[in-house]
């Protein structure tokens, strides 16, 4: 039995999640997501909250229920709260700017790179902060992990682009030779 699978997704007020067939699509004040359910798991919306089952009990199965029960769990919060991620640059002469709803950065490169806003997210400025909010926790994720490999926090002097509240284990430089030869 899957111990994530069998616990009901409980719908807040704003949020209204409906089935068809296997597709489920929640809706909320921030928006809309949809998704394409696993023939393996069965969904249906009743008393206020979302309940996932499966119809044939084996491992793919089991491992598909509790996937989908925290896809779907990770929507309703989407959109009726949405998510956001911080990344912070570290490094003298390593900025940001924001141009339309795009991103320019200067990270000791030659030249600036620009990153572009997927739809349904949006960037925003801080100081030395990159803000990425946006209702799909997974596309979140996938655009701040995009940002940070443009230059990632490099061990001897822990420079560039960090997760908020990241620790970047520093490692010690070269030692002086002891003695003399």
């Amino acid at each position: 039995m899957s111990r994530i699978g069998k616990q009901p997704i409980q719908i807040p007020a704003n949020v209204t999640a409906t089935v068809h067939d296997s597709l489920i699509t929640v809706t909320g004040a921030k928006g809309e997501l949809s998704y394409n359910v696993s023939p393996l798991v069965s969904v249906r919306v009743e008393d206020g909250a979302i309940i996932f089952t499966i119809d044939k009990d084996s491992r793919e199965a089991r491992a598909q229920w509790g996937l989908w029960r925290s896809l779907v769990a990770n929507a309703v919060v989407g959109v009726s709260e949405g998510f956001e991620k911080t990344l912070e640059l570290v490094g003298v002469g390593y900025r940001v700017q924001k141009k339309g709803t795009d991103l320019e950065l200067a990270l000791g490169y030659s030249h600036k790179l620009e990153v572009e806003a997927p739809e349904g997210i949006q960037l925003d400025v801080e100081d030395a902060a990159i803000k990425i909010r946006g209702i799909d926790l997974q596309l979140v994720g996938q655009v701040a992990a995009n940002i940070r490999s443009l230059r990632k926090p490099e061990p001897y002097k822990g420079k560039g682009i960090r997760y908020q509240g990241e620790v970047v284990r520093l490692k010690p430089g070269k030692a002086a030779k002891v003695g003399g030869a």
